[in-house]
């Protein structure tokens, strides 16, 4: 699944306004403009290639999301629902990027998530079930887990994308 997917289907699942993306990116301290956001949540050509569509100017492309901006802006949502949380003393002001390859991107999306609308590992499965997921409790630990833990499992696109449509069926209906 691409980032901007991610970004699209987190903005529908939590109804997250314009001016609430650019507020949730300056938290998670990138800065970008309400025209760059609306260039990131709209789809590259590749995604919907159309043989017809080969006189589209390449200015209409959107603005590629790459795994820094995504994690940034998944650290934003955390303070936008949960408010900042002073570091104590020893410890470093900033956090190392988690996303350290594109097979991990999945496994942060769910952490962050979980921490950002105070999930539990029971909400988090119930909301797998409503998107029509079965995990048991065990398998979300694994994937919940730091990259290089002995039970450490990557998590699919399809874990992700039917969680992210869980969550719009539990918060829009």
């Amino acid at each position: 699944m691409h980032n901007h997917d991610i970004l699209i289907r987190l903005r529908y699942a939590l109804d997250i306004k314009n001016k609430d993306m650019v507020e949730i990116f300056k938290l998670g301290e990138i800065e970008v403009t309400r025209e760059e956001v609306m260039q990131m949540l709209t789809k590259p050509k590749d995604d919907y290639y159309d043989e017809y569509d080969d006189d589209m100017d390449e200015d209409e492309d959107g603005i590629n999301c790459n795994n820094m901006m995504l994690e940034s802006f998944l650290n934003g949502l955390i303070i936008f629902k949960r408010g900042r949380q002073e570091p104590k003393p020893g410890q470093p002001q900033s956090q190392a990027p988690a996303v350290k390859n594109k097979e991990s991107v999945n496994n942060i999306l769910l952490k962050k998530l979980k921490i950002a609308l105070t999930l539990t590992s029971e909400d988090m499965i119930d909301i797998l079930e409503e998107a029509g997921v079965m995990i048991t409790k065990g398998e979300l630990s694994a994937i919940l887990r730091k990259v290089g833990h002995r039970n450490y499992k990557e998590c699919g696109d399809r874990y992700a994308r039917n969680f992210l449509k869980g969550l719009a069926l539990k918060y829009r209906g």
